[in-house]
This record gives C-alpha cells, sequence and structure tokens, in this order.
C-alpha cells in the first residue's frame, strides 16, 4: 500500500495557495505516494475529525494552481489547551496513516509544523511552505513569501485609481493596508504606485505611541501638498501602526476585537478613520476645509488569482517540498534562494526567546526605504527653516513659531534631506 502525504493550509489566504496544493499533489503521486487533503486548517485535526482529509488526485489539481482561494479552505484555530489538543492532532494524523506532511502558511503554521516534527519523534516527515501577503517570514536573500506580489500588483491597481479620484474631485484617502505588524505591503504598494505618503509601523520604534503623533505626520503632508498648489493625496497606512498605539486610548475611539489566537484584529481597526477624524479637527479649527475619505484595502488582495510570479513560484515550492520529503528530509521550510530550493530548518525560524517564529520587519535605513521616503511629501527638517517655514505657516494659517512648536518634534531626530521643498512639487 503507498505511503500517504498530507497536505494543510493554515492562517489566512494568500494568492497562489492553491499552486503549491498542484504542483505537491501532481508530484507526489508521480513519486507514488497517495495524497489526501485536509480541509479547515488544524481545526478539525485538534477535534479528532478523520472526515477532515479528502484524496487529491492529479485531474483534481492540474488547472487549480492558477486560481485563487484554497479547494481545501484555511482557519487560524488556535486551541486554548494546546497540550491536548496537540495529543489529538497526532492521533488523528496517525489513524489517517500520513507519513508525510506539507503545511503551507505563515509563522503561526510555520510553528505548529515544528511541533508536529518534535511530537512525531520521525513518524512523520514534515516541510513547511511558507506563504504569507505580509512578506514578514525572514526568508534567505530577501526573497518574498509567496502572495505578497501578487498582493502588492493589485494593491498598486487600487491605489493607482484612488490616486485618480483624489486628484479628479480634490480630496484626501487614507488607504490602510493589510500586513499584521510589518509595514512590507503597505509600503510596497505606496511606492510602486507613487502614493503621496506611505506610515509604517517600523518607523514608530515603541510601543505606547500617541494617535496625535501619526495625525501629525498626516497633516503636515496635507500642509505641505497645500503649499504646493495641491488639494488632493493618497496616504497609505499599514495596519499595524495600530499594534504600536496606547491601547487604552485607541478604544477610546475604536473598538478592540481579537482573533482565535487572542492576538488583536489589526485588520478590523478602522485606522483611517481614526485618524481622519483627528486631522479634520485640527485643521477645521484653523479654517482650513479639506475632504479626507478612509478606506481599508486588504481582503480583496488575498484570494485573487495569482500574477505568474506567484503562479511559477509556488510551483517550484510545490515541487521542492515533494522532493525534500521523498528524499528523506523532515523539519524544515522550502525556500528559493538564488534561483535554488533548499530547506531551511524550522528550528532557525524560532526565536528562543519567545518560542515563535522571527518576523521579518522593513530596515528603515535601507535603501529601499531611503528611497520611498526621497518620493513622499511630508515634512522634513528643512521645512522649518527660512522661506519655507514661513511658507508653510501661512498656509497652515500659524505664525512661523506656532507651526514649528507644533509639527517640529516630527522631524527633530531626523537627518536633512538633499532636496529642498519644491520635491514633489510636480506631483500629480
Amino acid at each position: 500500500m503507498s505511503e500517504t502525504l498530507g497536505i494543510i493550509v493554515g492562517g489566512g489566504p494568500a494568492p497562489g495557495i492553491n499552486g503549491v496544493i498542484s504542483a505537491a499533489t501532481i508530484e507526489a503521486v508521480n513519486s507514488g505516494l497517495r495524497v489526501v487533503g485536509i480541509r479547515d486548517g488544524f481545526r478539525r485535526l485538534f477535534a479528532g475529525d478523520l472526515s477532515a482529509a479528502v484524496p487529491l488526485a492529479i485531474d483534481d489539481v492540474s488547472r487549480i494552481h492558477i486560481e485563487g482561494g484554497s479547494i481545501l479552505r484555511t482557519s487560524r484555530d488556535y486551541p486554548g489547551r494546546l497540550k491536548t489538543a496537540l495529543k489529538v492532532m497526532m492521533k488523528t494524523l496517525s489513524e489517517l496513516k500520513v507519513r508525510y506532511l506539507i503545511t503551507i502558511g505563515g509563522d503561526g503554521t510555520a510553528y505548529m509544523s515544528h511541533l508536529i516534527h518534535r511530537e512525531s519523534g520521525g513518524r512523520i516527515s514534515v516541510v513547511h511552505v511558507p506563504k504569507t501577503i505580509d512578506n514578514d517570514l525572514p526568508l534567505p536573500g530577501g526573497m518574498p513569501t509567496f502572495g505578497y506580489e501578487t498582493a502588492r500588483h493589485l494593491g498598486v491597481e487600487l491605489v493607482k485609481n484612488i490616486m485618480e479620484d483624489a486628484m479628479t474631485v480634490g480630496r484626501w484617502y487614507l488607504v490602510t493596508t493589510m500586513g499584521r505588524y510589518t509595514g512590507h505591503l503597505a509600503l510596497g504598494i505606496g511606492k510602486a504606485a507613487g502614493a503621496t505618503v506611505t506610515l509604517i509601523p517600523e518607523e514608530f520604534p515603541s510601543r505606547g505611541l500617541s494617535l496625535r503623533r501619526v495625525a501629525d505626520v498626516l497633516e503636515g503632508s496635507i500642509l505641505k501638498r497645500l503649499h504646493l498648489g495641491k488639494d488632493h493625496g493618497v496616504a497609505v497606512l499599514a495596519e499595524g501602526i495600530a499594534h504600536k498605539f496606547n491601547l487604552r486610548e485607541l478604544q477610546k475611539y475604536e473598538e478592540i476585537t481579537r482573533d482565535e489566537t487572542g492576538r488583536v484584529r489589526l485588520s478590523e481597526i478602522q485606522l483611517g478613520r481614526v485618524l481622519k477624524n483627528f486631522v479634520m479637527k485640527s485643521l477645521r479649527s484653523r479654517g482650513i476645509k479639506t475632504t479626507i475619505v478612509d478606506k481599508n484595502i486588504g481582503y480583496e488582495l488575498r484570494a485573487a488569482d495569482p500574477i505568474p510570479f506567484d503562479i511559477e513560484y509556488t510551483r517550484n515550492l510545490g515541487y521542492g517540498a515533494v522532493k525534500f520529503l521523498v528524499e528523506g528530509g523532515s523539519g524544515a521550510m522550502i525556500v528559493l534562494h538564488d534561483g535554488c530550493l533548499s530547506p531551511l530548518p524550522l528550528s532557525e525560524m524560532i526565536d528562543p526567546d519567545t518560542q515563535k517564529t522571527r518576523v521579518r520587519f522593513v530596515g528603515i535605513t535601507s535603501e529601499g526605504y531611503e528611497v520611498a521616503r526621497q518620493y513622499m511629501i511630508r515634512l522634513e527638517r528643512e521645512d522649518f527653516e527660512g522661506e519655507a517655514l514661513r511658507g508653510l505657516a501661512g498656509t497652515a494659517r500659524m505664525s512661523p513659531e506656532e507651526f514649528k512648536r507644533r509639527f517640529y518634534y516630527l522631524v527633530r531626530r531626523e537627518p536633512r534631506r538633499q532636496h529642498p521643498i519644491t520635491a514633489g512639487a510636480l506631483d500629480s
């Protein structure tokens, strides 16, 4: 009887999941394995539900690699009593006669893969395929997680349309994107679309961030655009900024909900709406009328059909995952680096202090981030000197001294830029 390979998807959707399922199934069948897909993530395994496993054949998956979503569905379920649920799951996998297991997911699923590898004692060989539109797993060589490029691509198209609308009707948009605790997706979208300004959580190094500080950055961008003769703009905000806020302050303006794992649902926080109200109140207090509209994008990106980059990428990963397992490997994440598929031990992904999967943050000292900043319209240190200061203060309907007292704290610790205030004046 053929040995069985199981495939399971955890976490949120990401474009390309079906590509991994397809490539892995085809390669496994061609290698003489029986393949079962486990539906609904780990949830039904934790409950001992054997009906979660469905057989997969080549005919079932031969064309799904170009489709979004997940034919196996997915979930974020994380049991309250992990040790008990883990024993049930291991027993269920044993009863399903799973000898090999491919997990597809982000940091939480990677950690679950590590636990299965550890608990199985060699009875189950496990490999993890990293996916998340957040791009926050530390893959070698800066390689993106699959799904990110498709999400960015679609996000750019949406923001481009919003930018055109902003210019046409003369208003500002605050667009919040997914990304969890990091700013990769927001920065990737804002930078490629040419958004007026993009704000990410990595800019704000400490917790307990005040809403006023972020609102002042946005207000400064609006005032600078007005000084340049532009009454419109688009700010892209990473949802992870909300994670940096003082939650007690945030709860005054927004309801806080948590997911199955107990983490704050950042995507449910109306970050743009909260900041919009701060900014509009401040501007109106000085007689400046500006229309600001808040909008969230994220769910529109997660289950989209993958672009060719992610289609090719996931076929490579699915094939590489099966090859790694049948050649005797286990306990690793399959990655593509310098054009070569290679395993990265899951143990190296775990932070020994937190016992959680390491997170890749945006490097705000990197040249990539420097380029993004150079093309944003926001207050800089040189804006608080001479004619630039007098002009901005006049636009803000404040004296130069008042303007500096109000906004200079935003740039006090930042280096001077090379470009004068007229940078971006031709931006539409």
